[in-house]
Protein backbone atom coordinates (compact mmCIF):
# COMPACT_ATOMS: atom_id res chain seq x y z
CA UNK A 1 0.00 0.00 0.00
CA UNK A 2 1.51 3.30 -1.08
CA UNK A 3 1.76 6.04 1.51
CA UNK A 4 0.02 9.30 0.61
CA UNK A 5 2.29 12.24 -0.15
CA UNK A 6 2.33 15.15 2.34
CA UNK A 7 -0.65 17.42 1.78
CA UNK A 8 -2.68 14.76 -0.05
CA UNK A 9 -6.11 13.82 1.27
CA UNK A 10 -6.73 10.10 0.66
CA UNK A 11 -10.45 10.70 1.12
CA UNK A 12 -10.45 12.34 -2.32
CA UNK A 13 -9.52 9.05 -3.91
CA UNK A 14 -12.16 6.61 -5.03
CA UNK A 15 -13.13 4.21 -2.26
CA UNK A 16 -11.50 0.85 -2.73
CA UNK A 17 -10.98 -2.25 -0.58
CA UNK A 18 -7.93 -2.29 1.64
CA UNK A 19 -5.47 -4.73 0.17
CA UNK A 20 -1.90 -5.76 0.77
CA UNK A 21 -0.61 -8.79 -1.12
CA UNK A 22 -4.24 -9.38 -2.16
CA UNK A 23 -5.49 -9.31 1.44
CA UNK A 24 -9.03 -7.88 1.54
CA UNK A 25 -9.61 -6.88 5.17
CA UNK A 26 -13.23 -5.93 4.56
CA UNK A 27 -14.02 -9.27 2.92
CA UNK A 28 -12.24 -11.28 5.59
CA UNK A 29 -13.94 -9.35 8.40
CA UNK A 30 -17.33 -9.93 6.75
CA UNK A 31 -16.69 -13.68 6.48
CA UNK A 32 -15.67 -13.91 10.13
CA UNK A 33 -18.65 -11.81 11.23
CA UNK A 34 -21.11 -13.97 9.28
CA UNK A 35 -19.54 -17.09 10.78
CA UNK A 36 -19.88 -15.76 14.33
CA UNK A 37 -23.48 -14.72 13.68
CA UNK A 38 -24.33 -18.40 13.28
CA UNK A 39 -24.09 -18.68 17.07
CA UNK A 40 -24.45 -15.06 18.29
CA UNK A 41 -27.79 -13.59 17.20
CA UNK A 42 -28.55 -9.89 16.85
CA UNK A 43 -25.18 -8.63 18.11
CA UNK A 44 -23.50 -7.52 14.88
CA UNK A 45 -22.35 -4.20 16.34
CA UNK A 46 -20.62 -5.89 19.28
CA UNK A 47 -19.07 -8.52 17.01
CA UNK A 48 -17.62 -5.83 14.73
CA UNK A 49 -16.24 -3.95 17.73
CA UNK A 50 -14.60 -7.15 18.98
CA UNK A 51 -13.07 -7.81 15.54
CA UNK A 52 -11.85 -4.20 15.38
CA UNK A 53 -10.00 -4.74 18.67
CA UNK A 54 -8.61 -8.04 17.38
CA UNK A 55 -7.41 -6.44 14.13
CA UNK A 56 -5.83 -3.62 16.16
CA UNK A 57 -3.87 -6.27 18.12
CA UNK A 58 -5.67 -5.32 21.33
CA UNK A 59 -7.49 -7.25 24.05
CA UNK A 60 -11.17 -7.31 24.96
CA UNK A 61 -12.97 -6.93 28.30
CA UNK A 62 -16.53 -8.31 28.27
CA UNK A 63 -18.55 -7.02 31.20
CA UNK A 64 -22.08 -8.36 31.37
CA UNK A 65 -24.49 -10.49 33.35
CA UNK A 66 -24.22 -14.31 33.19
CA UNK A 67 -25.71 -16.26 30.32
CA UNK A 68 -25.50 -13.75 27.46
CA UNK A 69 -22.96 -15.73 25.39
CA UNK A 70 -19.70 -14.04 26.44
CA UNK A 71 -17.83 -17.35 26.39
CA UNK A 72 -19.49 -18.41 23.13
CA UNK A 73 -18.34 -15.18 21.48
CA UNK A 74 -14.74 -15.88 22.48
CA UNK A 75 -14.91 -19.46 21.20
CA UNK A 76 -16.56 -18.40 17.94
CA UNK A 77 -13.88 -15.77 17.26
CA UNK A 78 -11.11 -18.27 17.89
CA UNK A 79 -12.67 -21.00 15.75
CA UNK A 80 -13.42 -18.63 12.87
CA UNK A 81 -9.73 -17.67 12.61
CA UNK A 82 -8.45 -21.21 13.18
CA UNK A 83 -6.59 -20.40 16.40
CA UNK A 84 -5.84 -22.51 19.47
CA UNK A 85 -8.33 -21.67 22.22
CA UNK A 86 -7.90 -22.09 25.98
CA UNK A 87 -10.21 -21.10 28.81
CA UNK A 88 -9.08 -20.09 32.29
CA UNK A 89 -11.79 -20.25 34.94
CA UNK A 90 -10.60 -17.68 37.47
CA UNK A 91 -11.07 -18.49 41.16
CA UNK A 92 -9.48 -17.10 44.35
CA UNK A 93 -7.16 -20.13 44.64
CA UNK A 94 -5.85 -19.83 41.06
CA UNK A 95 -2.06 -19.37 41.02
CA UNK A 96 0.12 -17.53 38.48
CA UNK A 97 1.77 -20.86 37.60
CA UNK A 98 -1.66 -22.21 36.67
CA UNK A 99 -1.71 -19.57 33.92
CA UNK A 100 1.90 -19.32 32.78
CA UNK A 101 3.00 -22.90 33.31
CA UNK A 102 5.40 -24.71 35.61
CA UNK A 103 8.67 -26.64 35.44
CA UNK A 104 8.38 -30.32 36.41
CA UNK A 105 11.30 -32.59 37.23
CA UNK A 106 11.63 -35.48 34.79
CA UNK A 107 13.15 -38.45 36.59
CA UNK A 108 14.12 -40.16 33.34
CA UNK A 109 16.18 -37.26 32.02
CA UNK A 110 17.02 -35.87 35.49
CA UNK A 111 16.14 -32.42 34.18
CA UNK A 112 13.35 -29.93 34.69
CA UNK A 113 10.86 -29.66 31.83
CA UNK A 114 8.63 -26.66 31.32
CA UNK A 115 4.93 -27.42 30.91
CA UNK A 116 3.26 -24.44 29.23
CA UNK A 117 0.07 -23.10 30.77
CA UNK A 118 -3.11 -22.01 28.97
CA UNK A 119 -1.66 -18.53 28.30
CA UNK A 120 0.34 -20.13 25.46
CA UNK A 121 -2.82 -20.53 23.39
CA UNK A 122 -3.52 -17.97 20.66
CA UNK A 123 -6.93 -17.01 22.05
CA UNK A 124 -7.22 -17.04 25.84
CA UNK A 125 -10.49 -16.58 27.70
CA UNK A 126 -10.05 -15.42 31.31
CA UNK A 127 -13.54 -16.13 32.62
CA UNK A 128 -14.64 -14.07 35.63
CA UNK A 129 -11.23 -12.45 35.85
CA UNK A 130 -12.23 -10.36 38.87
CA UNK A 131 -12.53 -13.53 40.96
CA UNK A 132 -8.79 -14.16 40.67
CA UNK A 133 -6.44 -12.58 43.23
CA UNK A 134 -4.37 -9.50 42.24
CA UNK A 135 -1.24 -11.68 42.16
CA UNK A 136 -2.82 -13.96 39.57
CA UNK A 137 -4.30 -11.07 37.61
CA UNK A 138 -0.82 -9.58 37.36
CA UNK A 139 0.38 -12.77 35.66
CA UNK A 140 -1.58 -11.66 32.61
CA UNK A 141 0.09 -8.25 32.38
CA UNK A 142 3.32 -9.27 30.67
CA UNK A 143 1.51 -11.56 28.25
CA UNK A 144 -1.03 -8.89 27.29
CA UNK A 145 1.46 -6.05 26.94
CA UNK A 146 4.54 -7.77 25.49
CA UNK A 147 3.12 -11.03 24.10
CA UNK A 148 5.64 -13.08 25.98
CA UNK A 149 5.84 -14.98 29.26
CA UNK A 150 8.69 -15.26 31.73
CA UNK A 151 8.77 -18.41 33.85
CA UNK A 152 11.66 -19.78 35.91
CA UNK A 153 13.99 -17.16 34.46
CA UNK A 154 13.20 -18.09 30.84
CA UNK A 155 11.29 -15.92 28.41
CA UNK A 156 8.90 -17.52 25.93
CA UNK A 157 7.28 -15.71 23.01
CA UNK A 158 3.56 -16.24 22.45
CA UNK A 159 2.33 -17.37 19.06
CA UNK A 160 0.46 -14.70 17.07
CA UNK A 161 -2.28 -13.70 16.59
CA UNK A 162 -2.55 -13.47 20.39
CA UNK A 163 -5.79 -12.32 22.01
CA UNK A 164 -6.98 -12.18 25.61
CA UNK A 165 -10.71 -11.96 26.19
CA UNK A 166 -11.62 -11.41 29.84
CA UNK A 167 -15.11 -11.50 31.29
CA UNK A 168 -16.53 -10.18 34.52
CA UNK A 169 -19.96 -9.93 36.12
CA UNK A 170 -20.93 -6.33 36.98
CA UNK A 171 -23.67 -7.41 39.38
CA UNK A 172 -22.16 -9.90 41.82
CA UNK A 173 -19.19 -8.29 43.61
CA UNK A 174 -19.01 -10.61 46.63
CA UNK A 175 -15.65 -12.36 46.83
CA UNK A 176 -14.19 -10.48 43.88
CA UNK A 177 -11.02 -8.45 43.35
CA UNK A 178 -11.63 -5.39 41.13
CA UNK A 179 -9.11 -5.03 38.34
CA UNK A 180 -6.54 -2.30 39.01
CA UNK A 181 -6.26 0.61 36.61
CA UNK A 182 -2.93 -0.70 35.29
CA UNK A 183 -4.65 -3.86 34.09
CA UNK A 184 -7.83 -2.21 32.83
CA UNK A 185 -5.64 0.02 30.66
CA UNK A 186 -4.28 -3.09 28.90
CA UNK A 187 -7.68 -3.84 27.38
CA UNK A 188 -8.25 -1.98 24.14
CA UNK A 189 -12.04 -1.99 24.47
CA UNK A 190 -14.78 -2.91 26.94
CA UNK A 191 -17.99 -4.43 25.58
CA UNK A 192 -21.40 -5.42 26.86
CA UNK A 193 -23.50 -7.84 24.81
CA UNK A 194 -26.82 -7.24 26.55
CA UNK A 195 -29.96 -9.35 26.44
CA UNK A 196 -31.43 -10.53 23.10
CA UNK A 197 -34.85 -9.46 21.89
CA UNK A 198 -37.74 -11.90 22.35
CA UNK A 199 -37.58 -12.79 18.64
CA UNK A 200 -33.83 -13.45 18.79
CA UNK A 201 -34.23 -15.52 21.95
CA UNK A 202 -37.03 -17.57 20.35
CA UNK A 203 -34.77 -18.32 17.37
CA UNK A 204 -31.98 -19.25 19.80
CA UNK A 205 -34.25 -21.81 21.51
CA UNK A 206 -34.99 -23.43 18.15
CA UNK A 207 -31.34 -23.62 17.17
CA UNK A 208 -30.27 -25.13 20.49
CA UNK A 209 -33.00 -27.79 20.65
CA UNK A 210 -30.90 -30.60 19.21
CA UNK A 211 -27.34 -29.35 19.75
CA UNK A 212 -25.16 -26.30 20.02
CA UNK A 213 -24.29 -24.53 16.75
CA UNK A 214 -20.82 -23.69 18.10
CA UNK A 215 -19.90 -27.31 17.29
CA UNK A 216 -20.49 -26.59 13.61
CA UNK A 217 -18.41 -23.39 13.47
CA UNK A 218 -15.34 -23.98 11.30
CA UNK A 219 -12.42 -21.71 10.33
CA UNK A 220 -13.27 -19.36 7.47
CA UNK A 221 -9.83 -17.71 7.34
CA UNK A 222 -6.37 -18.82 8.41
CA UNK A 223 -4.43 -17.31 11.27
CA UNK A 224 -1.79 -16.25 8.72
CA UNK A 225 -4.42 -14.25 6.80
CA UNK A 226 -5.55 -12.61 10.04
CA UNK A 227 -1.98 -11.61 10.87
CA UNK A 228 -1.68 -10.12 7.37
CA UNK A 229 -4.88 -8.15 8.03
CA UNK A 230 -3.37 -6.80 11.26
CA UNK A 231 -0.35 -5.61 9.29
CA UNK A 232 -2.63 -3.84 6.81
CA UNK A 233 -4.46 -2.08 9.65
CA UNK A 234 -1.18 -0.54 10.84
CA UNK A 235 -0.79 1.08 7.40
CA UNK A 236 -4.23 2.74 7.35
CA UNK A 237 -3.68 6.48 6.79
CA UNK A 238 -4.55 9.07 9.44
CA UNK A 239 -4.76 12.71 8.45
CA UNK A 240 -3.13 15.16 10.87
CA UNK A 241 -6.59 16.59 11.58
CA UNK A 242 -7.85 13.17 12.67
CA UNK A 243 -4.81 12.59 14.85
CA UNK A 244 -5.30 15.99 16.48
CA UNK A 245 -8.98 15.15 17.01
CA UNK A 246 -8.00 11.97 18.87
CA UNK A 247 -5.55 13.86 21.07
CA UNK A 248 -8.07 16.59 21.89
CA UNK A 249 -10.62 13.96 22.97
CA UNK A 250 -8.20 12.19 25.31
CA UNK A 251 -6.84 15.45 26.70
CA UNK A 252 -10.43 16.58 27.19
CA UNK A 253 -10.96 13.70 29.62
CA UNK A 254 -8.02 14.93 31.68
CA UNK A 255 -9.42 18.45 32.06
CA UNK A 256 -13.08 17.58 32.63
CA UNK A 257 -14.52 18.70 35.98
CA UNK A 258 -16.35 15.39 36.46
CA UNK A 259 -13.32 13.14 35.85
CA UNK A 260 -10.76 12.26 38.50
CA UNK A 261 -8.48 10.25 36.19
CA UNK A 262 -8.54 10.82 32.43
CA UNK A 263 -7.22 8.79 29.54
CA UNK A 264 -3.53 7.92 29.39
CA UNK A 265 -1.25 8.15 26.34
CA UNK A 266 -2.02 4.46 25.86
CA UNK A 267 -5.67 5.50 25.50
CA UNK A 268 -4.70 7.82 22.61
CA UNK A 269 -2.79 5.03 20.92
CA UNK A 270 -5.64 2.55 21.45
CA UNK A 271 -8.19 4.96 19.98
CA UNK A 272 -5.96 5.52 16.95
CA UNK A 273 -5.45 1.79 16.37
CA UNK A 274 -9.14 1.03 16.84
CA UNK A 275 -10.09 3.77 14.36
CA UNK A 276 -7.64 2.32 11.81
CA UNK A 277 -9.25 -1.11 12.25
CA UNK A 278 -12.72 0.41 11.85
CA UNK A 279 -11.69 2.02 8.58
CA UNK A 280 -10.20 -1.24 7.28
CA UNK A 281 -13.36 -3.20 8.15
CA UNK A 282 -15.37 -0.70 6.11
CA UNK A 283 -13.02 -1.04 3.14
CA UNK A 284 -11.24 2.30 3.39
CA UNK A 285 -7.55 3.13 3.33
CA UNK A 286 -8.03 6.18 5.56
CA UNK A 287 -9.70 7.12 8.85
CA UNK A 288 -12.69 9.49 9.03
CA UNK A 289 -14.02 11.31 12.14
CA UNK A 290 -16.94 8.87 12.49
CA UNK A 291 -14.46 6.03 13.00
CA UNK A 292 -13.13 7.87 16.03
CA UNK A 293 -16.46 9.05 17.44
CA UNK A 294 -18.08 5.61 17.43
CA UNK A 295 -15.13 4.04 19.24
CA UNK A 296 -14.54 6.66 21.95
CA UNK A 297 -16.90 5.08 24.49
CA UNK A 298 -15.73 1.44 24.06
CA UNK A 299 -12.07 2.51 24.18
CA UNK A 300 -12.20 5.09 26.99
CA UNK A 301 -15.05 4.11 29.33
CA UNK A 302 -13.00 1.61 31.37
CA UNK A 303 -9.95 3.90 31.55
CA UNK A 304 -11.73 6.85 33.15
CA UNK A 305 -12.43 7.30 36.87
CA UNK A 306 -15.20 9.68 37.81
CA UNK A 307 -14.99 11.94 40.86
CA UNK A 308 -16.91 10.69 43.94
CA UNK A 309 -19.33 13.61 43.81
CA UNK A 310 -20.04 12.82 40.15
CA UNK A 311 -20.90 9.22 41.00
CA UNK A 312 -23.15 10.41 43.82
CA UNK A 313 -25.11 12.43 41.27
CA UNK A 314 -25.69 9.17 39.34
CA UNK A 315 -23.83 10.48 36.29
CA UNK A 316 -22.56 7.67 34.07
CA UNK A 317 -19.14 7.48 32.45
CA UNK A 318 -20.73 7.30 29.00
CA UNK A 319 -22.58 10.58 29.65
CA UNK A 320 -19.37 12.33 30.66
CA UNK A 321 -17.61 11.02 27.54
CA UNK A 322 -20.48 12.35 25.42
CA UNK A 323 -20.06 15.78 27.02
CA UNK A 324 -16.33 15.69 26.21
CA UNK A 325 -17.11 14.82 22.58
CA UNK A 326 -19.70 17.60 22.31
CA UNK A 327 -17.12 20.19 23.43
CA UNK A 328 -14.58 19.26 20.75
CA UNK A 329 -15.08 20.43 17.15
CA UNK A 330 -15.16 17.63 14.60
CA UNK A 331 -12.78 17.93 11.63
CA UNK A 332 -15.00 19.05 8.75
CA UNK A 333 -14.45 18.02 5.16
CA UNK A 334 -16.87 17.18 2.37
CA UNK A 335 -14.67 14.17 1.64
CA UNK A 336 -15.15 12.64 5.11
CA UNK A 337 -18.12 10.33 4.73
CA UNK A 338 -19.10 6.73 5.25
CA UNK A 339 -21.40 4.82 2.98
CA UNK A 340 -22.63 2.33 5.59
CA UNK A 341 -23.04 2.49 9.34
CA UNK A 342 -21.13 -0.59 10.44
CA UNK A 343 -20.82 0.23 14.11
Amino acid sequence: MSKPEPGDNPAKDKKKPVASNQIDVQGIAEKVTSNIEKVILGKRKQILLALAAYLAEGHILLEDVPGVAKTILARAISRSVGCVFKRIQCTPDLLPSDINGVSIFNQKTTEFEFRPGPIFAQTVLADEINRATPRTQAALLEAMAERRVTADGQTYNLKPPFLVIATQNPVDHEGTFPLPEAQLDRFLIKLSLGYPTIEEEALMLKRLQFGHPIDDVVPVVSSADWIACQEVVRKIHLDDQIRTYILEIVHGTRDNENILLGGSPRASLSLQRAAQASAAIQGRTFVVPDDVKKLVAPVLSHRIILKPETRLRKIKTEDVIKDVLDDIPVPVSSDYHTEKDYF
